[in-house]
């Protein structure tokens, strides 16, 4: 009988906690409706303001700004309720060049296209294909 009271007690503690609401922020909680990016001139204000970005981009000289708010009620729901992303390009001065700014209505669809290419590098049979994850294998070289 303790078994039943406590698999019981156990379940409904579970089901309650599946139904909470949970809100989880990611990045940089940035407040868009009391910020304006066009007073930032150059690179160190920037750092100084808004911190160290969360992600630069060395090639083409970016900072980018990330935040998120979700709303988490269990496994299969999920809502994103805000997303921005900031882009802020610099030209050699370390002067701002121009700022890019998306949101969850930017979002766009993006189809994956069922092109396959083919691998005739290594031919392998049905058994190495079914099994070919398991154990210790050596990399193939061009004399094999």
């Amino acid at each position: 009988m303790k078994f039943i009271k406590y698999t019981y007690i156990l379940f409904s503690v579970f089901f309650l906690y599946c139904c909470s609401e949970k809100t989880i922020y990611s990045g940089k909680i940035l407040n868009d409706n009391d910020f304006n990016y066009d007073d930032i001139k150059n690179k160190t204000q920037l750092i100084k303001i808004l911190g160290e970005p969360n992600y630069s981009d060395p090639i083409e000289d970016k900072y980018i700004y990330f935040t998120e708010k979700k709303n988490f009620k269990n496994f299969f729901n999920e809502n994103i309720e805000h997303r921005v992303i900031v882009v802020f390009s610099f030209d050699q001065n370390n002067n701002i060049q121009n700022i890019s700014k998306f949101t969850l209505n930017d979002e766009k669809d993006i189809s994956f296209s069922k092109d396959k290419i083919d691998n005739n590098l290594i031919k392998r049979g049905f058994i190495e294909k079914f099994f070919g994850g398991v154990g210790k294998s050596s990399l193939p070289n061009t004399s094999q």
